[in-house]
């Protein structure tokens, strides 16, 4: 973890960084004092501390090598023993052959609890029904249901004439086939389509009152962003967990596009973390790891304890920030070494 410190401390990597994270509000602790344990000395939030919730996020291979990295980071973080772990689709469904054989391969092969990523995008209901009674029959129990993207060129989305227009109709239509847990999507800067914050919240609400039994953030940076979002979700009727979803950035240049299209925003302390790292990418992990944990304590700070990884299928990130957070799997026996003397 990169660290300008003494033993049993955080402190800023840059002048500023430390001040910029920090949040307008008061962390408590569970007995309702300030949780100073957690943001100062003790980086596990001080002893009796149940280690947070953690989910996992993957994308399907394209390439027999990524394939073989995809399968080597599902069985590393295997033993974390995350709540369940989740398969995307890419935009406009294009990956949706591999997304099935991932998740169903996860399901067979694996202790994991798959969770499949359903879009409403480029295909009828009927067809949407049989992927998920299929996953029903294999035993996954879990769907992300989500509108989706339009393949890259097509412009503004547009539902099938035949499909589920929006998510909530997805939801809903989900539960008629089973009683599956479903997680739905969550903006808290909001999304870049919506019309104002309050009708993408009244969107979320819709998705909620289908039947979705959480909500999963897209990526930000600014914990106070998400602890907005969560008074004004509450405020609104919403009273189903919404996990904060975590990006580790080990590309500052491509983090910055996915935020252009997705509505987040890039905090002014994040360039200079990686300025002079474009040929140094074990320093830009550090940093990665830094960021990401750092951001997990602030919001456990806040009584947070679930926390949703976008891994970009790279173990050694995402069980290094766990570490720090204090998600950790088993020793492996030969790595136990006898006392010296």
């Amino acid at each position: 973890m990169v660290q300008n410190g003494m033993p049993g401390g955080i402190l800023p990597i840059f002048p500023g960084y430390f001040g910029a994270m920090a949040t307008s509000r008061r962390p408590l602790s569970k007995a309702g004092g300030a949780a100073g344990a957690l943001l100062g000395a003790d980086p596990l939030a001080g002893a009796g501390r149940r280690p947070p919730r953690v989910s996992f996020e993957f994308f399907p291979p394209k390439t027999e090598e990524m394939e073989e990295k995809l399968w080597q980071t599902v069985k590393r973080v295997e033993s974390l023993g995350p709540r369940f772990v989740s398969v995307t689709y890419g935009a406009g469904g294009s990956t949706r052959a591999r997304t099935h054989a991932t998740v169903l391969r996860i399901r067979s092969d694996t202790t994991l609890e798959p969770a499949a990523h359903l879009t409403c995008i480029g295909a009828p209901r009927d067809a949407i029904d049989a992927v998920a009674r299929l996953y029903w029959d294999s035993g996954v129990r879990h769907v992300v249901a989500l509108r989706g993207d339009p393949p890259a060129g097509e412009g503004r989305y547009t539902p099938h004439p035949d499909g589920y227009a929006y998510a909530a109709d997805l939801v809903a239509g989900l539960k008629r086939i089973g009683p599956f847990e479903i997680s739905v999507a969550a903006y808290p800067e909001t999304h870049p389509e919506a019309k104002s914050p309050e009708t993408d919240l009244d969107n979320l609400k819709r998705k909620i009152e289908a039947g979705a039994d959480r909500a999963i953030t897209q990526f930000f940076f600014e914990v106070d962003s998400y602890l907005r979002f969560v008074d004004r979700a509450h405020a609104k009727g919403i009273d189903v967990p919404i996990v904060p979803g975590i990006l580790p950035v080990t590309n500052f240049a491509q983090v910055k596009k996915f935020a252009a299209l997705c509505g987040a925003a890039i905090p002014d302390w994040m360039a200079p973390m990686f300025e002079g790292l474009d040929a140094d990418p074990d320093t830009r992990r550090l940093v990665a790891a830094s960021i990401a944990a750092e951001q997990c304590r602030r919001l456990q700070a806040y009584g947070i304890e679930d926390f949703h990884f976008y891994t970009l299928n790279r173990a050694d990130l995402i069980v290094a920030i766990c570490h720090m957070i204090g998600v950790r799997g088993p020793v492996p026996a030969d790595a136990v070494k006898a006392p010296a003397g």
